[in-house]
């Protein structure tokens, strides 16, 4: 019996052992650290980063339209050359005797011209004698035919005068016909000539095209021919030389991705790095964003064209340049580091979201907090605009008026609330610029555009509350530079206590069980029962 109780007691004290162990193993696991920064305020600037190659604005190829041998080369690269220049020359033997060919073709042609001329002078000198045999047959026809009528001689004299009338005639048709062969002989002869000058023409444009000449001011930056290499011009002109136009005003033609296209303008301020010139920023603006797409292996690109002054001379065209575009700047805003938008916790949801409210308008300046929405698009005109006391307060006016529609939305459908609100935002900027003077309304049209371009996004992040446990938020982004995010909160909100400047976020969620190395400790992470 006794050993009987003893055996008990022991398998007693395991169980109550490997239950304690257990719990305390499992209490240890689900035992969690939260990782945590505090919310901060600052400056954040939007950028879009890309990459592309150093090019001179103007680049010229010079070519050849004619096929021979280099007999002469002129420059070299790095060569500063003029307009007109002479680069290089091919061997012009075989052209030379193609323009003597050409002249002597042109000299039988005007040859040729003249025999025609003088055989329409001589067909015409025929026309002359034809005529006169003519007169001379009319005059004797009509001394015959009055004889005839005198009855002194017989009929038939007259009638051999008139058909000496009638052959002089056709004789006369016949040579006018000569004359006018021969003048046909002429033009021909002159539009011999034509074509043959055009053919000496083309063969002394040939002569001159041996002689390689820069078409423009500039720089060799390439040359592709050797002194005593053929060339040969079929259906495309070999590329002779490269010429830079000018490499004091040189661009960046940098590949943009499709989905950050949309954030760039002409004019704005670009930097960008070299790999030659380590820790040194080269200052451009964006000139051109061209419309054709590249797309390699279904990536769409788009190009910007950046361009820089380089009075120094000291990029090089083909550099690979490191673009960074700023396509948008806040100032004094809230952020968040961008780690603290991945976290997420199982269990911990936000707050029921309350019903929609009216953004509310300060009546004065002094009296409007920084934050986004109407409040800070109403401090952004009466600041940059440098609106009077009386625009000021009819730019206030215009909100207090506007108030009670605002908070008449909620009386709206949901889906109906933000087509709504966007008529009443449009409505309260055309006043507003009934108020200014021709000289504020493009300053104004230019804030209205880039609030329209200051789109926002969803996201949530959690708070560590009073108690030490996680609380949800969800919450509205603005832009990022890809550390941190910009953190949108309305003064209206029912957050805006919480999710406020030092506020504790949560970036990171480790358990006990994880050793600092990140590596699970030797305990099983679900503890077995010790028997």
């Amino acid at each position: 019996m006794k050993k009987s109780y003893l055996m008990a007691s022991v398998v007693a004290l395991a169980v109550a052992a490997g239950v304690y162990g257990w719990w305390s193993q499992k209490s240890a696991a689900d035992a969690v650290d939260y990782r945590s920064v505090k919310i901060e305020r600052g400056t954040l600037q939007a950028t879009v980063a890309a990459s592309g190659a150093v090019n001179p604005v103007a680049l010229v190829t010079v070519g050849t339209q004619v096929s021979g041998q280099i007999k002469e080369l002129l420059v070299d690269f790095n060569s500063e050359v003029k307009a007109g220049q002479l680069l290089a020359r091919i061997d012009p033997e075989t052209f030379e005797y193609r323009v003597r060919s050409a002249q002597a073709d042109v000299d039988a042609a005007r040859a040729t011209v003249l025999t025609a001329q003088a055989n329409a002078l001589a067909a015409q000198a025929q026309v002359s004698r034809a005529q006169v045999d003519l007169d001379e047959a009319r005059r004797d026809f009509e001394r015959k035919q009055s004889l005839v009528e005198k009855a002194f001689i017989a009929q038939s004299e007259a009638d051999k005068a008139r058909a000496l009338v009638n052959t002089s005639t056709e004789a006369l048709k016949a040579v006018q016909a000569q004359v006018g062969v021969a003048q046909a002989q002429v033009k021909s002869a002159q539009a011999t000539v034509a074509q043959r000058e055009a053919s000496l023409a083309q063969a002394r444009i040939d002569l001159e095209r041996t002689r390689i000449t820069s078409p423009v001011n500039g720089i060799v930056i390439k040359r592709a021919i050797e002194n005593g290499q053929t060339v040969a011009a079929s259906l495309q002109a070999p590329e002779l030389f490269i010429i830079a136009k000018n490499l004091r005003d040189m661009q960046v033609d940098a590949s943009i991705d499709e989905s950050d296209v949309g954030r760039l303008t002409v004019g704005q301020k670009a930097s960008f790095t070299v790999d030659a010139f380590p820790g040194q920023t080269f200052e451009g603006e964006i000139r051109q964003v061209r419309k054709a797409a590249t797309n390699v292996a279904n990536v769409v690109t788009y190009v910007a064209v950046v361009g820089f002054s380089n009075e120094a001379g000291k990029l090089l065209p083909g550099m690979t340049a490191n673009v960074r575009v700023v396509t948008d700047v806040r100032e004094n805003v809230l952020k968040v580091p961008n780690a603290a938008l991945r976290v997420r916790i199982a269990g911990v949801e936000p707050p029921a979201a309350p019903a929609a409210s009216a953004p509310t308008v300060p009546a004065t300046p002094a009296s409007a907090p920084t934050g986004s929405g109407p409040t800070e698009f109403r401090n952004r005109v009466v600041k940059e605009l440098q609106l009077g006391e009386q625009q000021t307060a009819q730019v206030d006016a215009i909100y207090a008026e506007s108030r009670p529609k605002f908070m008449a939305l909620r009386d709206l459908a949901p889906e109906d609330r933000a087509k709504a609100r966007d008529r009443l935002t449009s409505d309260i900027r055309a006043r507003i610029a009934d108020t200014l003077t021709p000289d504020q309304k493009p300053k104004f049209a230019a804030l209205v555009a880039e609030a329209a371009s200051r789109t926002s996004t969803r996201g949530r992040i959690y708070l560590m509350a009073d108690d030490g446990k996680p609380k949800a938020f969800n919450v509205r982004l603005g832009i990022t530079d890809g550390t941190n995010t910009e953190l949108l909160v309305s003064a209206a909100s029912p957050d805006a206590g919480a999710l406020k400047e030092g506020a504790n976020v949560i970036v990171g969620v480790q358990s006990q069980a994880m050793t600092k190395s990140g590596a699970p400790k030797s305990a099983a992470p679900t503890p077995r029962l010790g028997f």
